[in-house]
């Protein structure tokens, strides 16, 4: 898709860094910056790049300074808040931001045209920059460029103590070398300073400001009357292509994401392009990145999003690595919830990672049959099936009624895990719904797979119904019309959540139609919103509108009533499960509002959370992996 940009939506400089762009390079690296050409954020950069996929990112170029020399007249094509409340205010002659895939703006003042465009080079932390003038006036005109840089791991801050050193071709500090490649000609200066104000930090409760440093610029001048290019490359690699390269393969490679899904909408095969934000190398296979800016390849995350990022836009070698990926770090039945750096251990503190990835390959297997796969994978699956059962690390154990039971202590193990110090928000100890319906439908998975690898599957089809007899026992309320969200004895079982959709929507599930379609009218009634579902009921006392603030502020509303897009994609295959094809045309009609949630906020992507009482602006992640996963696997159900 198309996303335009113009006038009318940055009147001024505050409209102007509502909503970003996105690109990635596979290696976790990334360039975001907001739609006017600043940094409204700590976490974004031009160029941060990523030395160690996925997680060892470095903010490089954290923005570049543009000025255009006309006349007598300099003017900044950039624009920029810091911190002593002055700025650059490029956005008075941006005449349109258009977003197709690749960012490309275009700006006009003193009869000069001058269209920037931007792209990173796959699997390389190599960042082209291409200007395009065209000088209609009667003078020459000069445009500047100058890197401001911070060479800092993602997340610190600079210090006037890093040293800077500029060649002819590179810029070295803090160990790096940033190859400069360009046809403009170059200017060296004593290292400045500049500290910048981050608006859309400080909304969240983050810090306010960073440093950044330049020590050089590039220009180009552009006689009377002609057009030139001003191409600059920044790159770690030894030997980094051209600008015009990078930008044609940046090109074909995103009419290749949108062919190679099959998808014929308009916004899926937008969000196909989307979803290859999130697929990352980890080693010699790969994983996916949560979020952008903020997270990084969780298991839970990964699980849910494998599914829409890779199957559903038809990437099975990337869903085969990333299950191996996974495969290779289980333990004791678990899958890891994160992986920390440095030679660490993995954390494995979620009890639905492992349940979603017997999920994943039989999601996986249905469209491959990819039996050597199997083969492989199937004892990895058996290891989980058994650790639930006889019980493992977390409090995760299966009891006497064939229903597992997770969490203990501290220890959040659901996708509701917010823990502040000593306090939960959302404490799920005892037998969580969507966690026994994952558990059942694992159980009818490896029922039907365990023949296929010459197994028995009769002792998992056995256990299955127990699970189902429990199941109905224990969480079903008949007069009430919905499932409880949680069996621990405690006045939250009855709260009216979200989780119960999954009951509904997975593969194999336990309830009767009857059944099904009251909980779908139930999540409707309270929970349903057109971009994505809330945590809680309206109605429950425990609700909050709103989500905002210090730290501490948004982790209380996070599942308290905030709005979430991932559960979104449950809803409408559940909706489509219970009400046939017909319904096809209505659920398609209600897509039609991730259009505009598609232009706000990172253009292109979908967020992580919205508020709960109006779900308008986004929260949180401004582009989030399960969110444009789970939408993408409902329009491939409306297009089979």
């Amino acid at each position: 898709m198309q996303f335009i940009y113009g006038k009318q939506d940055f009147r001024d400089g505050i409209r102007g860094q509502e909503n970003c762009y996105l690109l990635t390079n596979g290696l976790g690296g990334f360039s975001s910056q907001n739609l006017i050409g600043g940094a409204s954020r700590n976490d974004h950069a031009v160029l941060m790049a990523c030395t160690q996929p996925p997680n060892h990112r470095w903010n490089l170029v954290h923005r570049l300074e543009e000025v255009l020399e006309v006349r007598t007249e300099t003017q900044h094509l950039s624009s920029q808040q810091f911190a002593d409340g002055t700025e650059e205010s490029g956005w008075q002659h941006l005449s349109s931001v258009q977003v197709d895939g690749l960012p490309t703006w275009i700006y006009q003042l003193a009869g000069v045209t001058v269209e920037k465009q931007l792209a990173l080079a796959w699997e390389q932390n190599t960042l082209a920059v291409r200007y395009m003038v065209q000088n209609d006036s009667a003078e020459a005109c000069t445009l500047t460029v100058t890197p401001w840089m911070q060479f800092v791991p993602k997340g610190q801050d600079l210090t006037q103590e890093q040293a800077f050193r500029f060649t002819e071709n590179a810029v070295e500090s803090a160990g790096l070398r940033l190859h400069l490649c360009t046809n403009g000609k170059t200017k060296a200066f004593p290292v400045q300073y500049q500290t910048l104000f981050y608006a859309y930090d400080i909304c969240d409760g983050r810090r306010e400001t960073g440093l950044t440093a330049a020590n050089h610029a590039i220009y180009l001048t552009i006689p009377a009357e002609t057009h030139k290019t001003l191409d600059i490359v920044f790159s770690l690699e030894e030997t980094p292509v051209s600008a015009c390269i990078i930008l044609r393969k940046a090109r074909r490679r995103i009419d290749h994401l949108k062919k190679q899904s099959g998808l014929r909408d308009p916004v899926a095969r937008q969000l196909a392009v989307s979803a290859d934000a999130f697929i990352a190398r980890r080693g010699q296979t790969k994983t996916i990145l949560a979020g952008y800016p903020f997270f990084e390849d969780w298991g839970r995350d990964t699980m849910i999003a494998l599914v829409g990022c890779t199957l559903s836009t038809k990437r099975y070698a990337d869903a085969e690595q990333i299950l191996t990926t996974f495969m290779e770090h289980e333990r004791d039945g678990l899958m890891p919830n994160l992986f920390p750096e440095g030679g660490n251990e993995p954390l494995y503190n979620t009890v639905d990672a492992a349940l979603l990835f017997i999920n994943c390959v039989w999601l996986y297997f249905e469209r491959t049959e990819n039996t050597a796969f199997l083969q492989r994978v199937f004892p990895t699956m058996e290891r989980i099936a058994t650790g639930y059962h006889k019980g493992t690390a977390f409090g995760i154990h299966m009891d006497e009624d064939g229903l597992i039971t997770a969490g203990q202590g501290f220890d959040q193990v659901t996708w509701m895990d917010v823990r502040i110090g000593d306090i939960l928000p959302t404490p799920r100890h005892g037998k969580p719904v969507e966690i026994n319906a994952y558990w059942y439908n694992a159980l009818r998975i490896l029922e039907q797979l365990a023949p296929k690898v010459g197994g028995n599957g009769t002792p998992y089809g056995i256990r299955a119904e127990q699970v189902q007899k429990s199941f109905l026992q224990k969480f079903w309320m008949e007069k009430a019309g919905y499932l409880r969200d949680l069996v621990s004895g405690t006045a939250a079982d009855e709260q009216i959540r979200c989780n119960q959709i999954w009951a509904v929507s997975m593969p194999f599930t336990m309830l009767s139609p009857a059944q099904e379609k009251r909980v779908v009218q139930t999540v409707a009634k309270h929970l349903y919103t057109p971009i994505g579902l809330r945590t809680l009921s309206p109605e429950d006392a425990q609700f909050h509108p709103t989500y905002g603030g210090a730290q501490k502020e948004r982790d209380l509303a996070y599942h308290q009533g905030t709005v979430w897009p991932f559960p979104l994609g449950a809803y409408y295959l559940a909706y489509l499960k219970i009400h046939g094809t017909e319904a096809k045309p209505q659920v398609k009609q209600q897509l039609a509002a991730l259009v505009p949630a598609l232009r706000e906020g990172c253009v292109g992507q979908l967020p992580e959370i919205y508020d709960g009482q109006t779900p308008s602006a986004s929260r949180g992640c401004f582009a989030q992996a399960w969110s444009v996963s789970e939408l993408l696997r409902v329009f491939e159900a409306l297009e089979q």
